[in-house]
Parts: C-alpha cells; structure tokens; sequence
C-alpha cells in the first residue's frame, strides 16, 4: 500500500531556484527507481520560499529500498546542498485553517 508523505525544503541562502530544479526531477526519478506510484505529485511554494512537496510512495519498502539506490542518495545529496529539511508545520501557511500556496509547475 502506498505511503503519501509532505516534506517541506527551505532553501539555502542563494539556492532557491537551485532547489526548484532538484524539486522537479525528484519524484521522476523515484518513479523511474519503481518507488513513487503515478499519483501526481504537488509542488507549491510559500510566502517565504519555502518548497512543499506531497507525493506517493509506492510502498513502506519502497521508503526503505530509496535508502540503498544510489541514484537517490546523490539526488538527496543534491537536496542537501541546497536546502534544509524542516517540519511542515513550521511553514507559516500550515498554521492557517485553508493553507495557500503557490504553485509549482516543471517550468517554474
């Protein structure tokens, strides 16, 4: 069964439009891996920058198999040059009842 996740990435200073590139070939990549389902992912930006992305994963193993692909681990590696993983909720929008965002599009 699969596993919807939300992941919030804060830019690095100077790396915002770094981070939208490595955003945008993120669930493909998984999915040519076998390990994101074809649900559509959801992209979208906040007030601040800050990127929020909700995806499917294909399965708790599949979580699990991402950890050992090496073509994941230099994705991720990418993330990690460019961003901060932070909590969803320290988003401001999250604290709002009907959370706006911008969206994010491939050619954003």
């Amino acid at each position: 069964m699969g596993r919807i996740v939300i992941v919030a990435y804060r830019p690095k200073p100077g790396c915002a439009e770094d981070l939208l590139q490595v955003c945008t070939g993120h669930v493909p990549l998984l999915r040519a891996e076998g390990l994101a389902t074809e649900r559509p992912c959801v992209l979208m930006k906040s007030a601040d920058g800050t990127v929020v992305e909700v995806f499917e994963w294909a399965s708790e193993q599949a979580i699990q198999d991402a950890h050992r692909s090496p073509a994941v681990q230099q994705l991720w590696e990418r993330f990690a040059q460019v961003c901060d993983y932070i909590p969803v909720a320290s988003v401001p929008e999250a604290s709002k009842l009907f959370s706006e965002f911008t969206a994010i599009t491939a050619d954003d």
